[in-house]
């Protein structure tokens, strides 16, 4: 449990901004990663719980196809993927790797493994919000995915 919470702190690189040290060709710009970042995050007052404000910009796209072009960075060991969080940055730029700052991310399970690369990937899957402490679950998905070619 504690490593799935360490995994949606880096959500929280929603809501601030932090001083990056990437090489900025690496990063991942398109209008779909900016509809991600538009998401804001409350805090509880006393830090246990984490909430996810969602903007009618993404709300009204929320259980429909979405398409998102990025890294993947592992939940788990292995070479073949079904459920890992897909970032704007190279895993080697990571937050956790002590190399940048939070990058965006979303969680994506697919219904087929891929193959771990360093490379970015195009999936497309329905987009999922949750409303539950994001602390604990992630608050965007992409569900039923697929890699697109």
């Amino acid at each position: 449990m504690k490593k799935l919470g360490f995994i949606f702190l880096l959500f929280i690189g929603f809501g601030f901004s932090a001083k990056a040290q990437h090489d900025p060709s690496d990063q991942i710009i398109s209008a779909n990663w900016d509809v991600i970042g538009d998401v804001e995050f409350k805090m509880a007052k006393d830090d246990s719980e984490m909430y996810a404000i969602f903007n009618n910009d993404i709300k009204k796209r929320a259980g429909k196809p979405f398409e998102l072009e990025g890294y993947i960075v592992p939940i788990k060991d292995g070479m073949k993927q079904t459920k890992f969080m897909l970032s704007t940055l190279p895993i080697n730029q990571c937050f956790y790797c002590g190399k940048n700052g939070v990058p965006i991310m979303v969680e994506v399970q697919l219904t087929e493994p891929t193959k771990f690369t360093y490379q970015t990937i195009k999936v497309r899957g329905i987009l999922k919000l949750s409303t539950a402490n994001a602390l604990d679950a992630s608050p965007i998905s992409l569900i039923n995915g697929k890699v697109v070619k």
